[in-house]
């Protein structure tokens, strides 16, 4: 009766091993371990963003701002952007932009656009600080995106201008030329000129990505060292050019022509020179 019992028992166990050990080898346990991983991931990214972006916000907008914007973006922009900014065959959807979006674009004079052509184009502002950050606050009201940046993290004089200048070359350079002179794209567009660009608009547009210029979220690069970025090209603009005549700063191409051109020239008016003499 004791064998029969210890026997029985041992049966048991092995059959809920058995059955244990079939469940972990069930199809979709590989999927579920998969999906709890990306689930896990995901949050550990979205909190790492939150966080950062915590950094670089500025103060909230009110009611008032919102309204008041509201009112400007149905006169000066809802023909093209369509009523409530959900676009319309003649420009995007606004929704979830933010308002750096806003502050940079009509901030710069971009919009309201001029004309149509590759990419907007820089041209004096049609509108004072207040009525833009109204326009921003309307904008941001409509859905989450990036914001307007605070104080703090524009300050160039706490950033390290040699990382910056690193992280310039990096990501920056092949656009906007290593000194920030801007250069020639496809299709007629074109990297601007960074220079005399106020360290609020260079970080809007590195969260914003306006034109053709790709979105640097805080993910990819940090406050601080979009803060660093921002004290490199504050830098090299206080320094200006100190080995003479910057010829755009475009390099052995412009140094270059310069260079044939005048020594053309040198040779022609030489050749001029003892053609008088002999005659």
């Amino acid at each position: 009766m004791k064998n029969f019992s210890s026997s029985g028992t041992t049966r048991g166990r092995n059959h809920f091993v058995k059955a244990l050990s079939q469940r972990r080898r069930h199809p979709l346990a590989a999927f579920a371990l998969l999906l709890m991983a990306l689930l896990v991931t995901g949050g550990i990214y979205a909190a790492a963003s939150t966080a950062n972006e915590a950094q670089a916000q500025t103060t909230t907008f009110t009611a008032n701002d919102v309204e008041e914007g509201s009112k400007l973006f149905s006169a000066n922009c809802a023909s093209c952007h369509g009523m409530g900014a959900t676009g319309s065959d003649a420009a995007p959807s606004l929704v979830g932009v933010g308002a750096a979006s806003v502050d940079f674009q009509v901030g710069t004079g971009r919009m309201p656009l001029q004309m149509n052509g590759p990419q907007a184009q820089a041209k004096p502002v049609q509108f004072t600080e207040e009525q833009i950050r109204q326009m921003a606050a309307y904008v941001a009201s409509l859905g989450a995106g990036p914001s307007i940046p605070s104080e703090e993290i524009l300050d160039a004089s706490e950033g390290d201008s040699s990382n910056g200048g690193e992280l310039f070359r990096v990501n920056c350079a092949m656009c906007h030329n290593a000194a920030a002179a801007g250069g020639a794209l496809t299709r007629g567009k074109f990297a601007p000129s960074i220079d005399g660009t106020s360290e609020k608009h260079i970080y809007e547009a590195m969260v914003t990505g306006p034109q053709n210029m790709p979105v640097f979220s805080d993910a990819n690069i940090s406050p601080e060292d979009k803060q660093d970025i921002i004290a490199f090209l504050k830098t090299i603009e206080e320094q200006g050019s100190p080995g003479g005549a910057e010829l755009g700063s475009l390099g052995p191409v412009s140094e270059g022509l310069f260079i044939w051109v005048a020594g053309l020239g040198v040779v022609i008016a030489f050749t001029v020179w003892l053609t008088s003499r002999s005659s």
